[in-house]
């Protein structure tokens, strides 16, 4: 049986601050000009959020906060994988996918609302962002 330990509470503030971040991109993509996928993926807020995600994980290491650093690398990474297989499907479709490919990027954009809305939300309860 693993010991989890209590984190900082400076990093439980900064795990705020990166889901805050993600979400301002999210908001960027939702009222802008931009696409939500491509506001997350390509937003400053977000690359700025994984970043820190990277630089910080392990101090989250033996803690439940370390589910939430996972949580958000994984959101993004695993969300640019759907949209690079988006645009595989494209060049292999001659363009044809075109008429079609906004349904997966719907579907990627309102994952990503999910992902970031319920990690925040198992965050604010101090739960890791799964059992």
């Amino acid at each position: 049986m693993s010991v989890v330990t209590e984190p900082r509470p400076s990093l439980i503030t900064l795990t705020h601050v990166i889901y805050g971040l993600h979400a301002a991109s999210l908001l960027t993509g939702i009222l802008g000009a931009a696409t939500v996928v491509f506001a997350f993926l390509l937003g400053w807020p977000s690359i700025i959020a994984v970043i820190l995600n990277y630089v910080k994980r392990g101090e989250a290491r033996g803690t439940w906060l370390d589910s939430h650093f996972r949580w958000q690398i994984r959101t993004f990474w695993f969300g640019l994988l759907w949209v690079a297989l988006c645009g595989v499907f494209i060049a292999a479709t001659f363009g044809i996918g075109l008429l079609i490919v906004w349904v997966p990027l719907v579907v990627v954009g309102l994952w990503f609302i999910y992902r970031i809305a319920r990690g925040w939300l198992r965050l604010l309860d101090r739960r890791p962002a799964y059992d």
